[in-house]
């Protein structure tokens, strides 16, 4: 097995994940496929809809067909020539509490019908269990993954370990780290069903970070019944490779429309929102009154075709580099969604760390929310850890982000330097300039050019959570550095007083020389009326003169 990584965004990765059936693209969605009751032929699902992948569950396949998928082969007998994973059978003992078979001999089977991917029999978590029941499924789960590696015969199968632990996130990560200690090829995070039924996305961010901050990085993740495309962004974004379906058909069975954004039921729609082959060729009337099961059919293709358009646009965010915008733009779909996306600014520094530093087209910033975004931490931390101030800088000048960027190239800042160069001869080279800009906080005029923080639109005026970050960098910067004055012009159009207000009581806390003045719109003409004024008190000169 080699799992291969091409492009990054977030946690989200595009890869090459290859099986003795051939390469597959990741993120991936697997159709989950009944052959009991399938709506959609599996060989359609590839050849009509192009996924590369399915997924089964070995425990039907044994119970109901025995021998017949071992003696032709899996994927002869689905009719699929692509890449089959199996499941084994742990959704049934969520539902059922019990299953006719054993973790030995479920590996057994999936070894003996071929399966690309396999699953070993875990026990799920559920959602209404106590703590001390969580922490066995979580045992008992771990026990049967060790135990595995003593009976498997095959090495040409990727095997999955799955993480349980459900909404107890101390178990999520206790499980991750114990099964990330065992080589299995890919891993899983077990029992989210259930949360997403309750539309709990908040709850189902923190498990999926409990289990991929405590796996290995390097391994793919896969998501166990992520079953509707409004939440794909949020899995991928959070670092699931893999994830699989069976929603397509169960919402078909159910008159239910899929959209990237929700659902829809079809006795509501008038129009098709959608340019799919199948919504192209009908309106939603003729639909409603076809025979049920070519009803059934139409919508179930219609729902793989929403399924894989999500899954497309999710990997030209990536390679953009422009997921977070994507999945900002999904979670507005939906309050719960919305939640969860909020949960992000709990996990920034991992984010960071395993987010590109460059990317190939500048970011857009709409609100406070964005403030979690990885290029806004990680500007942050490298401030405070790597940053140090020109050496002969005693004056700090503070002047408001400008409309050209980079910053430097403005007439504004071209003109003030003009001016400092004339009052203040060679004593121009003490003054430092710093942008005070949003979302980034304190921008240093000589790194202004460095990606993003000229590569960026944000969102006028500005929200007061974002005001009043800015405003605490702007005070932190002042505080973690040595300038004998600091001179602020102010944009009290644009910024309110939280700037000023950080300013000064930084200032004050620091014991450093203070003064300010209100731009207005105007900042050259009122830097000219400053810096004649300093000159004729000699107090800048003074300053200056003193170091």
């Amino acid at each position: 097995m080699s799992f291969e990584i091409k492009d990054r965004d977030l946690l989200a990765r595009i890869g090459k994940l290859r099986t003795k059936s051939g390469t597959v693209e990741t993120p991936l969605l697997f159709p989950v496929i009944n052959p009991s009751i399938q709506p959609v032929p599996p060989s359609k699902i590839r050849e009509n809809f192009g996924f590369e992948a399915l997924i089964t569950n070995a425990y039907i396949l044994k119970k109901r067909f025995q021998n017949q998928p071992a003696e032709k082969g899996i994927h002869n007998f689905l009719g699929f020539d692509g890449v089959v994973m199996t499941d084994s059978g742990a959704y049934q003992i969520l539902v059922y509490g019990d299953i006719e078979t054993t973790p030995e001999e479920i590996v057994a089977y999936q070894e003996k019908i071929g399966s690309d991917i396999a699953t070993i029999l875990d026990l799920p978590t559920g959602w209404e269990v106590s703590k001390e029941n969580a922490e066995q499924t979580v045992n008992e789960t771990l026990r049967r993954a060790k135990e595995f590696f003593k009976f498997k015969t095959r090495e040409d199968i990727l095997w999955v370990g799955p993480v349980q632990g459900g909404r107890y996130l101390d178990l999520v990560a206790k499980s991750a780290v114990e099964m990330g200690k065992l080589p299995f090829q890919i891993y899983a995070l077990g029992s989210p069903t259930e949360v997403m039924e309750r539309y709990r996305f908040d709850v189902l961010a923190d498990m999926i970070m409990a289990a991929k901050i405590n796996l290995p990085i390097e391994k793919p993740l896969h998501l166990f019944g992520a079953g509707h495309p409004f939440m794909f962004s949020l899995a991928v974004a959070l670092g699931c490779d893999l994830f699989d379906s069976a929603a397509y058909a169960i919402y078909a069975k159910e008159n239910r429309y899929m959209t990237a954004t929700g659902t829809i039921r079809l006795e509501e729609l008038e129009y098709f929102p959608c340019n799919c082959p199948k919504c192209l060729s009908r309106k939603p009337k003729d639909v409603s009154e076809m025979p049920r099961e070519e009803r059934q059919t139409f919508l179930a293709e219609h729902n793989l075709y929403a399924c894989l358009s999500e899954i497309r646009y999710i990997k030209q965010a990536i390679k953009e580099g422009r997921l977070w915008e994507h999945l900002e733009l999904r979670m507005h779909g939906h309050p719960a969604l919305f939640q969860a996306l909020k949960k992000l600014g709990n996990y920034e520094a991992f984010i960071e760390r395993h987010s590109p530093t460059v990317k190939r087209s500048g970011l857009f910033f709409f609100s406070a929310l964005d403030l979690a975004r990885p290029e806004v931490v990680r500007h942050r931390m490298r401030m405070a850890e790597r940053y140090l101030k020109p050496r002969n800088a005693d004056v700090l000048l503070l002047v408001p982000q400008t409309r050209t960027k980079p910053f430097h190239r403005s007439k504004e800042y071209k003109e003030t330097v003009k001016m400092l160069k004339k009052v203040l001869g060679n004593n121009s080279n003490s003054v430092h300039t710093c942008f005070y800009s949003a979302p980034f906080g304190v921008v240093p005029v000589e790194i202004d050019e460095v990606y993003p923080l000229s590569q960026h639109e944000s969102v006028l005026p500005l929200d007061k959570e974002t005001l009043v970050y800015v405003a605490s960098q702007v005070a932190n910067y002042i505080t973690q550095r040595d300038y004998r004055l600091v001179v602020l012009l102010h944009d009290p159009e644009n910024w309110n007083g939280e700037i000023l207000k950080a300013c000064r009581k930084a200032c004050l806390a620091k014991g450093v020389r203070f003064k300010y003045l209100d731009v207005k719109g105007k900042w050259i003409k009122a830097m000219s009326t400053f810096l004649k004024k300093e000159l004729r008190k000699k107090s800048l000169a003074i300053c200056l003169d003193s170091s």
